[in-house]
């Protein structure tokens, strides 16, 4: 299984990838997998041929009733410890050079073209590194972070003007919705609430890729038609729409999520845990964006 994300599907985070313990190809003669029913089940035999979705072989058990121990540390593989450093680092990048951006780019009348049009080329660049971290075969730190600082000044931008100019306090309201979707969601999957296995993961792809079709139609129709195109953004059925993109990104983190506990649990290097910390922050910013053009809707309305 491939992740939405696309970073994850390029190493260290899918099947088919040359890191030991990441091949899914059945073993001649070896016992059979006792999953029937049950996508989670402990599987027999080798842990390391299994799928995706089986239980992480490297979890505490209960060694007296025959499962499988916690396994040794290994020196150079990625930890949830480095996941969440490098996610830190980038959210930290992108967080600081919203706030400078908010500060130093005013968005009154006289200065409201010059901010629309640094947040639109801060939002181009960001595009591009992200599509040109996403396509290369190891994590660039450097060009993460990059990102990052011009996804923060778009961020900053379009979020000063929604705040000054549509909905007072929306960015704060956008904000508290993004951490309140990603700790729901993080509680939700390791209570097991959340089965991340192969039907959810086409439900969401399948949705996905709908939502953004139906999106970019809607756009085309505004760029050639004017107005807001077929009125997916606008009104009540943008209300719909941008409460299915929410849905959506948090489906994304579910399987996010996923993808970083088989990578640690597999043995994926230590580097990866930078295309972790990428693509949770694509993710994140998803969900922002979502909630933001929410609310706004939302105020105009009324």
């Amino acid at each position: 299984m491939r992740s939405r994300n696309p970073v994850f599907s390029r190493r260290g985070f899918s099947r088919d990838n040359g890191y030991a313990g990441f091949n899914t190809a059945p073993q001649a003669g070896g016992p059979a997998v006792a999953t029937q029913g049950n996508p989670y089940a402990q599987p027999t035999g080798n842990p390391y041929a299994q799928n995706p979705y089986a239980q992480n072989p490297y979890a505490q058990q209960d060694v007296q009733h025959g499962a499988p121990p916690q396994a040794p540390a290994t020196t150079g593989r990625m930890t949830i410890d480095d996941v969440v450093l490098r996610t830190a680092s980038t959210l930290g990048v992108l967080i600081l050079t919203a706030a400078l951006s908010w500060a130093l780019l005013p968005v009154d009348d006289a200065n409201i073209s010059r901010s629309y049009g640094i947040g639109i080329g801060a939002a181009l660049i960001g595009m591009v590194l992200a599509f040109v971290q996403s396509f290369k075969r190891k994590a660039s730190p450097a060009l993460i972070l990059t990102y990052a600082a011009f996804e923060g000044v778009f961020l900053g931008v379009v979020s000063n003007i929604v705040d000054s100019r549509i909905a007072d306090g929306a960015a704060m309201q956008a904000v508290i919705g993004t951490m309140a979707v990603f700790a729901g969601v993080l509680i939700a999957y390791k209570a097991g609430w959340i089965r991340v296995n192969r039907r959810f993961y086409g439900f969401v792809m399948a949705a996905a890729l709908g939502f953004i079709m139906l999106m970019m139609v809607n756009l085309l129709f505004a760029v050639f038609g004017g107005g807001d195109g077929l009125g997916f953004r606008s009104g009540a059925l943008g209300v719909v729409f941008g409460i299915i993109g929410i849905i959506l990104g948090a489906c994304f983190l579910a399987l996010d999520f996923k993808q970083v506990e088989d990578g640690v649990a597999y043995g994926a290097p230590r580097e990866e845990a930078w295309l972790a910390a990428f693509g949770l922050t694509l993710t994140l910013v998803w969900i922002y964006l979502e909630f933001l053009r929410l609310i706004s809707i939302l105020n105009s309305s009324d």
